[in-house]
């Protein structure tokens, strides 16, 4: 039985206004000069969230990318979605019915289809809320939440919190193009780890999600 998550006001923060950019690139471009500099290279901030999306096909969307090229998960997804072309997105209910063997052919490999009707059963069992819920549920209690399905890890649920949750202040200190952006920006030897990129990502709240949109633009050494 689930029980509800009463929504903690300090961690749940959706404002990714124009307004709220401007509000980031100026207290961001006041850490340091690093900072200052990058930010007026890159410009404003175009981050561009999915609002419209629910957290399960969000998640799906999210597996059918791991590990992959853009393109590799371009041409799958659209090989799954092909199978059901009277609908924008399948069911939870249509992605459990569709055989193994079928999900295959669209390029899955096994383990991802096992994650994705795990992702499916998890939807239609209420444990992946829809968007109404989530929005009303803290960062740390969504991850933890969503982290108990198989092949789900903290990074994929930081990815849905971003793009589809819209969430100002989240930092996804695993990925790898935060933690070698950073390095790039202060010009380090080598690459800081997950730990000291939230350690260091402290001073960046709360606009940490504007702050990786920006270092994951930080060009090639």
């Amino acid at each position: 039985m689930l029980v509800a998550t009463m929504p903690d006001p300090t961690t749940i923060a959706a404002d990714i206004s124009e307004n709220a950019y401007r509000n980031a690139e100026k207290f961001l471009s006041a850490l340091d000069p690093d900072w200052a500099r990058h930010i007026a290279h890159i410009g404003p901030c175009r981050h561009a969230s999915k609002a419209a999306r629910e957290p399960y096909e969000a998640l799906v969307r999210a597996i059918a990318y791991q590990q992959l090229h853009a393109r590799a998960g371009d041409a799958i997804l659209a090989r799954m979605l092909a199978l059901f072309h009277h609908a924008s997105f399948p069911s939870a209910q249509q992605l459990l019915d569709t055989p193994v063997d079928i999900l295959r052919g669209c390029g899955f490999s096994a383990s991802k289809i096992a994650t994705i009707h795990g992702i499916a059963q998890a939807a239609l069992d209420g444990i992946v809320p829809l968007r109404a819920e989530a929005l009303t549920i803290s960062d740390e209690a969504l991850i933890e939440r969503l982290v108990s399905l198989r092949g789900v890890g903290r990074w994929t649920v930081e990815m849905l919190l971003i793009y589809t949750l819209e969430r100002s202040d989240i930092l996804p200190a695993d990925d790898f193009g935060v933690r070698e952006g950073y390095r790039r920006l202060k010009n380090l030897q080598q690459t800081p780890s997950k730990k000291q990129i939230s350690e260091i990502g402290l001073s960046w709240s709360p606009y940490r999600t504007v702050a990786a949109w920006y270092l994951w633009r930080l060009p090639k050494n």
